[in-house]
């Protein structure tokens, strides 16, 4: 294998050199939405923090990416992370000899920009003793979309099943959109979730950006009783791929199966769109999440991430389990909604 010829910073407003990097995502096995312009675009005019692209280039054409976020906060310190506010991303190559060619100039990037370390989540792996490679922080749920309705319900295990049943004869009606009245009802229950489980809100910013770089690879799906939303997911497509990312429920959304009608629906809806499969993210092993998605009949799929950093310097801490945020979390699940909504954002905006 031949590395790289060169590896270049390419600025991804230029229209030509964005055309060139999704067309080569895109046909990468295994090129997600993070590793897109797109996805560098929502997150920079979301948050504010500082886009950066990676192209290994070989005998005149692309061979490989490694899409970059900057991201500072002063509540948990500064990283280079690929990619920014994703589950995933990373190097994605032709081959072992560019990755690698993709990571050195990915950490020569960190720090010449100050970054006290490199995240990468997924894509092709460093090898070295400067880096440490995780393999059992987080798992993925991924399964094929079956031919139509009854072969789906079928799919989910007995128990989720009833459930799911139960939902559809709920009376909740489903709304799918992208207007303003979309993403007004998916931030108000969104931001509920969050609030509920204890932790800080993504800015508005950040949503609405997302929609507005993917355009039609992305929607939103609500739910509602009476008219009042209950449940609420943004959605990505990707190749086929349906990608439930930023979703949630109010209080009472449990009691309705609100999340279980949520979830067959967009099922449903990624079908008629010609999706193949169902990518229910990334979940934490003993969680409860993780086990709501077991409930449905996916199996997990261990996923690789590694971090380096600068000698001296401590890793980025933003992990929600660690004991030391417990406190905090307890407190934040207290706070008035309207308060949480004006202090969330600000603080989220730092967690990339």
């Amino acid at each position: 294998m031949n590395p790289a010829e060169a590896v270049l910073p390419i600025d991804i407003r230029g229209e030509a050199d964005r055309v060139a990097i999704a067309a080569y995502v895109r046909a990468h096995p295994q090129g997600t939405p993070f590793h897109l312009p797109a996805w560098l675009d929502g997150v920079e005019k979301g948050t504010g923090h500082r886009a950066h692209m990676l192209v290994a280039e070989r005998g005149g054409r692309i061979a490989g990416v490694l899409p970059l976020t900057a991201v500072k906060s002063l509540l948990f310190g500064k990283a280079m992370a690929s990619s920014g506010f994703a589950v995933g991303g990373g190097v994605l190559a032709d081959d072992a000899a560019v990755a690698e060619a993709l990571i050195d100039a990915g950490w020569a990037l960190a720090a010449k920009l100050g970054m006290p370390s490199l995240e990468l989540r997924g894509g092709a792996m460093p090898t070295g003793g400067a880096w440490t490679l995780k393999t059992e922080s987080y798992a993925g749920f991924v399964r094929p979309l079956a031919a139509d309705d009854e072969a789906e319900l079928k799919a989910i295990p007995r128990k989720q099943r009833a459930e799911v049943r139960k939902a559809l004869d709920g009376g909740l009606t489903v709304e799918i959109g992208t207007g303003r009245a979309d993403r007004a009802a998916h931030y108000a229950v969104y931001a509920e979730s969050v609030r509920n489980l204890g932790t800080p809100v993504f800015p508005k910013a950040l949503f609405a950006g997302m929609l507005d770089a993917f355009g039609d690879d992305a929607d939103i799906l609500t739910v509602r009783q009476g008219g009042q939303p209950v449940a609420s997911v943004l959605s990505l497509y990707h190749n086929g791929t349906v990608m439930p990312y930023w979703g949630g429920g109010t209080f009472g959304a449990r009691a309705l199966r609100a999340n279980e009608l949520m979830y067959f629906s967009l099922m449903r809806h990624a079908r008629r769109r010609g999706c193949r499969a169902f990518d229910f993210g990334r979940s934490k092993p003993g969680t409860g999440a993780f086990a709501y998605k077991k409930n449905w009949g996916f199996e997990p799929q261990p996923l690789a991430y590694a971090i380096r950093t600068a000698d001296g310097q401590a890793p980025r801490e933003v992990n929600p389990l660690n004991p030391k945020y417990q406190a905090k979390i307890r407190a934040w699940q207290k706070l008035p909604l309207w308060l949480a909504n004006i202090l969330g954002p600000p603080i989220a905006r730092g967690l990339g």
